[in-house]
């Protein structure tokens, strides 16, 4: 049963249907009163200050060297490019408290070689793949404080007029460190989740192991196995994240392209089906 069109200024037209209207949880028929359902104009654009009040905020996490920096670029110039006001976050520059004692502390006491690996220059990290009982507890109270201040940062961000936020790994990356099967982990893992400000998209790039570590030779195949496990792991304990598995890379592409479109389509229609009271261009986070 089609509802109505919506011209999105990022997507292009879009005719609403009854099985692929979003509702702020699902693609599904919307809880819309006809009252509040908005005829469509000859142009077939809602709303021309739509793209004005759209604030969004993307996330993308994966196993290094899973392809994060190609997906974030090629997403970037498409926001970009619809004329969004876009800010890249990277969580180890800019939201990671305390970065110079905790880069010194596994330099120091276990040796972890410094660099990012290449295929002809492999480098031996010796970091998250550390996993002393003392260490866990440390990262229990680190990874608290990075999320206090991820959430500071991009509340920031978003009432400073920024139209969409990216972020180059998130908190959640830190979680996987963890051991999640341990009950208590879990709650604290619930706990991050309240505090840190929720995506309105989280990527998790998947990667098979062997050939992630081909590109990028920093931590053991059997570890990155591990790694990929705790993200699946941790991505059922969450039910936020948007899983795209491994494609080619054009493949891989169009389904981050995708997925970007129908987050920015559905702020788009919650915008256009706000009561006017409520006013334009809440933060989403």
């Amino acid at each position: 049963r089609e509802l109505f069109v919506v011209q999105s200024s990022v997507t292009g037209p879009w005719r609403m249907g009854s099985l692929d209207v979003y509702d702020g949880k699902d693609w599904r028929l919307p809880p819309f009163a006809d009252n509040r359902i908005r005829p469509v104009p000859r142009d077939g654009i809602l709303d021309h200050e739509l793209q004005a009040g759209v604030r969004a905020t993307f996330r993308i996490s994966g196993l290094d060297g899973a392809g994060k920096s190609t997906q974030i670029e090629n997403l970037q110039e498409r926001l970009t490019a619809a004329g969004l006001k876009v800010r890249l976050l990277t969580f180890w520059d800019d939201i990671v408290v305390m970065t110079r004692y905790r880069e010194s502390f596994v330099h120091k006491v276990y040796g972890s070689e410094k660099g990012v690996g290449a295929p002809n220059k492999p480098v031996n990290r010796r970091d998250k793949n550390v996993r002393a009982w003392y260490l866990t507890i440390l990262r229990h109270a680190l990874y608290l404080l990075d999320a206090l201040h991820l959430r500071t940062t991009v509340k920031r961000l978003l009432n400073s007029g920024v139209d969409v936020v990216i972020v180059d790994r998130y908190v959640y990356d830190e979680l996987a460190n963890l051991p999640l099967e341990r009950p208590m982990t879990l709650k604290f893992v619930r706990l991050i989740q309240k505090i840190a400000p929720q995506p309105d998209l989280a990527y998790l790039l998947d990667a098979d192991p062997e050939a992630a570590h081909k590109r990028k030779p920093e931590y053991p195949v059997d570890f990155m196995h591990k790694c990929r496990t705790a993200y699946y792991r941790l991505a059922a304990v969450l039910g936020t994240m948007t899983i795209i598995p491994p494609l080619p890379l054009a493949e891989a592409k169009m389904a981050v392209v995708t997925a970007c479109d129908k987050t920015i389509l559905a702020r788009e229609l919650e915008i256009a089906t706000r009561p006017p009271n409520l006013g334009v261009g809440a933060p989403a986070a």
